[in-house]
């Protein structure tokens, strides 16, 4: 496709850095699927992208680095019949896939203490059920 792909709103992936190759689907279609190519694999290489500023390359490269080989992220689409589908497919699933990765980290979490009084309700709550569990076992084994 000749459309850039956005990513978020301030990044935004020329159609140039993408790569598209097709191949014949294994996917529904019947003898359909033997004639035609219609599986899609859009590859952006993370690594050597000018769109990327350092920041989020590095931030792309160290979250996706189970899925790059050789600094490259490439996606797979072929559920859809038609190569057009897969191809929006594959391009939705990798703009996601690198919004995740150029996220901010998210703010750290501040250590908190529960208050004294959950605390003491907490003990209360702990002291009233083993209560009822002790009043559970009294008696003659024997009774039943």
């Amino acid at each position: 496709m000749t459309d850039d792909l956005r990513i978020t709103r301030r990044l935004l992936i020329p159609a140039a850095e993408l790569d598209e190759r097709f191949s014949r689907s294994s996917g529904p279609g019947g003898q359909h699927v033997n004639t035609t190519e219609s599986r899609v694999e859009l590859s952006f290489d993370v690594g050597n992208s000018p769109a990327l500023t350092d920041e989020l390359r590095q931030r792309a490269l160290a979250r996706l680095e189970h899925r790059l080989t050789g600094g490259v992220l490439t996606v797979a689409a072929s559920r859809e019949r038609s190569q057009a589908a897969n191809r929006r497919a594959a391009r939705e699933r990798l703009a996601t896939l690198l919004a995740e990765a150029v996220a901010p980290p998210p703010p750290r979490r501040r250590p908190t203490k529960p208050s004294k009084g959950a605390r003491r309700r907490r003990l209360e709550n702990k002291k009233h059920r083993g209560g009822i569990k002790r009043q559970r076992r009294r008696g003659d084994p024997g009774q039943d």
